[in-house]
């Protein structure tokens, strides 16, 4: 399969997405070029930041997870950084490109999620442990002290099995 026979738009309407990493070989004959033009650099700056875009809207759509698109931008990276060796400006301006939507974008998303999931958690947890001493002190029914703690009845009538074991 030669990646240059395939555009820019084919690999993200076939959902082709593992081809990007490769995609740059497609400009490999115009790295001389880019490398001493700027205007030319800028061109394929642009459309690296234009696949970025592309990416982070498939993934705020739930195309694709935070996990494969930073797998996708990683892979172009060593592409550029292997191929382009030669090509101090092209390797710097779109590898560090590549790298910094990893640091910026990433990083930031999977950590976000994280505190997120943390977060509920705590309070979830709390929310419990409120529900165990609520219990204990016997002067609330269990559906009052769900109805306090936003819990379900369920869950309140499970921790006070819990209580008595």
């Amino acid at each position: 399969m030669k990646v240059q026979n395939y555009s820019l738009d084919d690999i993200f309407e076939k959902r082709l997405l593992l081809l990007l990493p490769f995609y740059i070989f497609s400009h490999e004959k115009n790295f001389p070029e880019y490398n001493s033009n700027e205007q030319k650099l800028d061109e394929l700056k642009a459309e690296y930041k234009k696949i970025l875009t592309r990416l982070d809207e498939l993934e705020q759509q739930k195309v694709i997870g935070a996990f494969d698109k930073r797998i996708i931008i990683e892979l172009s990276g060593d592409v550029i950084k292997e191929i382009a060796q030669k090509y101090g400006n092209v390797q710097k301006v779109v590898g560090d490109m590549m790298r910094g939507a990893l640091i910026e974008t990433e990083t930031r998303t999977i950590l976000n999620q994280g505190i997120e999931q943390g977060i509920k958690q705590g309070i979830n947890d709390t929310k419990k442990e409120a529900a165990l001493k609520m219990l204990h002190r016997g002067k609330l029914t269990i559906e009052e002290i769900a109805e306090d703690l936003e819990l379900s009845v369920a869950e309140v009538e499970r921790l006070a099995g819990l209580q008595t074991v």
